[in-house]
């Protein structure tokens, strides 16, 4: 279980960087709407603090393997796709207007 934590942390951090840097670059030309930019940038930050989290976790489940630990890492992951996502749906919906 830990491997496809540690690899699931990775996939969501390298994604966080990447969805970073389109914010950065990419997004400020298609808007420049304050309240857009912040919510994606909100968004971002906080997938990379949920794949750090997961990344401890991964690790922590080498150790520690329980269901306690299985749960913390499936929370995360349903906190990235729930709590990020909706941010990065928000953004998509509201530059489409």
């Amino acid at each position: 279980m830990h491997k496809s934590l540690i690899i699931t942390a990775a996939f969501f951090g390298g994604l966080a960087v990447a969805l970073g840097a389109f914010g950065a670059h990419g997004l400020e030309k298609i808007t420049t709407d304050e309240k857009i930019l912040h919510g994606f940038q909100t968004g971002v930050q906080y997938q990379m603090y949920h794949a750090l989290g997961l990344l401890g976790i991964g690790i922590l489940a080498d150790k520690y393997n329980n269901g306690w630990i299985s749960w913390a890492g499936r929370s995360f992951i349903a906190g990235i796709i729930l709590f990020s996502g909706s941010l990065y749906l928000l953004t998509f919906f509201e530059n489409r207007k």
